[in-house]
């Protein structure tokens, strides 16, 4: 089958102009015969620390999902993508799959990544989404560097679909010792991360991505900017590991497509022992772990404020 992923350069928190930007992408993408469409982690947000982003969340049974369906039974294709969706009084990062008569299935991170953390809960369901093409994999960016996303998809699913919203340290904000390798590193974790994916599971993958500029605020660092961008890195990956279509995030906006033949092959690579698929720079994980610790708290307290909107 022919499928897309869509790089996006979604404007931060600007819901109205994504969805608007996200639904002219997949009708191009169909208008190149495609038959599916992935667009990125949080295609009507972005995310990053803002205060503009606790007003980014959706009620799941509203505009991005109707968005999904819609474009998906008009054009009689598939359509996926995630977004910061509400429901139960809670918030959650929702990778919603819409089918071509209207149906969808839907996953929901397991684990916010930093300062996502401020902005929504982790999911519980296994990522395996029953559609009328059989079982397709769903994951979600930081999803695909954990060893446990391999050990409940492996053998379990014909595809694997997603996406990223992943940034990278800040330009100059912060005079650390080893930022620049962390950068460097950073980059090559995104660049080898849906590859590794392909071959661990044995099955195509589809990647979607943003690739954007973005000025943010550091978490327990007021006033200070957070200057940095998201790293691309759009991509449509075989069975075998072979990157068949991509983009860079010097390209911009765009739409990678590719032949993709669903199914499973014997995997090429089994994930390493431990949490992580990669090694992560020490930088990056002192991040992970104060930023998550921060974001918890800082959910909790703009939940009870009222400031986190859950609509």
């Amino acid at each position: 089958m022919k499928v897309a992923a869509v790089q996006m350069t979604a404007r931060l928190a600007d819901v109205d102009r994504n969805l608007e930007q996200a639904a002219s992408l997949v009708d191009e993408a169909f208008g190149r015969g495609c038959e599916m469409v992935i667009l990125p982690e949080f295609f009507t947000s972005g995310v990053a620390f803002h205060p503009d982003m606790l007003r980014a969340a959706l009620p799941f049974e509203g505009e991005a999902l109707e968005m999904l369906r819609g474009a998906a039974r008009r054009h009689g294709g598939y359509v996926g993508g995630s977004f910061i969706a509400s429901r139960g009084g809670d918030n959650y990062n929702a990778f919603v799959l819409a089918f071509p008569d209207g149906g969808y299935a839907v996953h929901e991170k397991d684990q916010p990544t930093m300062w996502e953390n401020c902005y929504y809960l982790g999911g519980k369901d296994d990522g395996i989404l029953e559609t009328p093409l059989g079982p397709v994999g769903a994951a979600l960016c930081w999803e695909l560097v954990r060893t446990r996303t391999v050990h409940r998809l492996r053998g379990k699913v014909d595809l694997l679909v997603g996406g990223s919203c992943w940034w990278t340290v800040p330009d100059r904000a912060i005079p650390l010792p080893g930022k620049g390798s962390a950068r460097r590193r950073n980059l090559e974790i995104m660049r080898e991360t849906p590859v590794r994916m392909a071959r661990m599971l044995g099955v195509p993958v589809i990647h979607a991505a943003h690739a954007e500029d973005f000025v943010a605020r550091m978490p327990l660092l007021p006033g200070l900017p957070y200057r940095s961008c998201f790293l691309g890195e759009t991509m449509i990956v075989d069975a075998t590991g072979e990157v068949l279509a991509g983009l860079s995030r010097e390209d911009g906006e765009g739409i990678a497509t590719a032949e993709v033949q669903p199914g499973r092959l014997a995997p090429a690579e089994d994930p390493p022992d431990g949490f992580w698929i990669p090694r992560l720079p020490w930088l990056i994980r002192l991040a992970w772990s104060y930023q998550n610790l921060h974001g918890a708290w800082y959910y909790r307290r703009a939940k009870r404020s009222g400031r986190l909107r859950i609509p």
